[in-house]
């Protein structure tokens, strides 16, 4: 049985004892993905909606529009995903002299958790015709975190500032050609 309030509990005692037991918290919760829409509802909308949020620990149902994809970005603090429903791609890249190259990648299915490192960047595209929802658990503030945030460009690889309003922007778009698809 998911349940909210207990989640974000567990998640916080766990990000005490580190990513491996996060890791855990998060894997119980997506075994019943019914459960989670019980809760949590039904996505209508892609978009990122925190549940928690602290300097220590940070916990945000992501909904992915069909087709969607984030630039690559850092978070600068470890993080844990749990995929409910749908698929999630992620794409990890590595620096470079100049800018950041392709060093990696892996695909995220229902039931599936990942770990990533606090150095990691990566981006991520929902390559299928239909919502993709996941638990994300940060260890720290993803909205404010202790060191800066980074992205890069789509095109160039050009690294920028992370840019939480570009991100919702994204996410907004992409819900409106989604929408916009479907009538």
């Amino acid at each position: 049985m998911f349940d909210k309030d207990r989640f974000i509990q567990d998640c916080i005692s766990a990000v005490k004892e580190g990513q491996a037991a996060v890791r855990e918290v998060v894997a119980e919760a997506i075994a019943n993905p019914s459960m989670i829409f019980s809760e949590l509802g039904e996505p209508t909308h892609a978009g990122l909606t925190p549940l928690y949020r602290s300097d220590e620990v940070t916990i945000i149902n992501f909904v992915w529009a069909p087709c969607m994809s984030i630039m690559p970005h850092n978070h600068q603090m470890f993080s844990v995903v749990g995929i409910y429903d749908g698929r999630e791609d992620n794409v990890f890249w590595r620096r470079t002299d100049e800018s950041i190259e392709a060093a990696g990648a892996k695909s995220l299915g229902k039931g599936d958790v990942t770990t990533l490192g606090r150095d990691i960047i990566h981006s991520v595209v929902n390559p299928i015709g239909k919502m993709t929802c996941a638990l994300h658990v940060y260890g720290g503030n993803f909205f404010e975190p202790d060191k800066p945030r980074s992205e890069w460009d789509h095109e160039t690889l050009v690294e920028r500032p992370w840019d939480i309003v570009r991100v919702k922007t994204l996410f907004a778009e992409a819900d409106a050609r989604f929408h916009a698809l479907k009538h």
